[in-house]
């Protein structure tokens, strides 16, 4: 048997249909912000520069593990500098000055060469430095510039969310004034098709904006007004108004 439903139930579907339609708007545009793939993108900038970061961490220790080893030979070499610039002053034999003051020659060209080695090392622990503070400061620019993003696309999101309430409060509404078979009809075939009810407007079917052939008009015209037509080419309940053109 033919399902029945008032002509004025079934524009109540019409209203349904806006509702969904614009429901289903909403969660394209909450998945489509442009700031979703603008965040993603810096995400994958920031974790390849984070790479970046680890290395020029670990280039700048060994630099510095480099420079800390020069210190202590410096140090050293000092320390005998000292030792034996003490013991030759002290020193009452004249070999044994002579040999000290040797070995303080020796040891002088020691310390002003690790002196130029430190030297060209502490230029490049700068550089070091340098480049892994760029890289860092770049993180934080980009991380800033995420945060903004993410702050715009969440601002967004919740507008969307307010307006996704509101038209879900708006279809309970209305969703409670059809009658349930009518309404279970309507929800299998969006479920199924995409479309639960087409407007038949002058001719076309809303659904598709497909026109449709004058023997389907014709049949349309001779069915009673309550009884609930399947638009044949959408699979949608096809609503007639004053607009249909019958």
């Amino acid at each position: 048997m033919a399902l029945k439903a008032s002509p004025a139930d079934q524009a109540l579907l019409l209203d349904l249909q806006a509702i969904d339609t614009k429901l289903a708007q909403l969660t394209h545009k909450g998945t489509s912000l442009p700031q979703h793939a603008a965040i993603a993108a810096l995400a994958t900038e920031i974790s390849a520069l984070r790479i970046v970061e680890l290395e020029q961490r670990g280039a700048r220790e060994d630099v510095q593990t480099e420079l800390g080893r020069l210190e202590s030979d410096v140090a050293v070499v000092e320390a005998r500098i000292a030792r034996d610039t003490e013991r030759m002053q002290s020193s009452t034999s004249a070999k044994d000055a002579q040999a000290f003051e040797h070995e303080l020659g020796l040891l002088a060209k020691r310390q002003f060469d690790l002196e130029e080695i430190e030297i060209t090392v502490m230029e490049r622990l700068e550089e070091k430095e340098s480049e892994l503070a760029a890289t860092t400061t770049r993180i934080n620019e980009l991380l800033a510039t995420s945060a903004t993003l993410e702050a715009e696309r969440d601002a967004e999101l919740n507008t969307i969310e307010a307006e996704r309430k509101h038209s879900g409060a708006n279809r309970q509404t209305i969703a409670a004034k059809v009658p349930a078979d009518l309404l279970a009809l309507y929800e299998r075939q969006r479920e199924r098709y995409g479309t639960g009810a087409s407007h038949l407007r002058f001719g076309v079917s809303s659904a598709n904006g497909v026109k449709l052939l004058e023997n389907e008009m014709q049949a349309i015209r001779q069915a009673a007004p309550d009884e609930v037509i399947m638009c044949a080419s959408s699979e949608a309940i096809l609503v007639r108004t004053a607009e249909s053109g019958l």
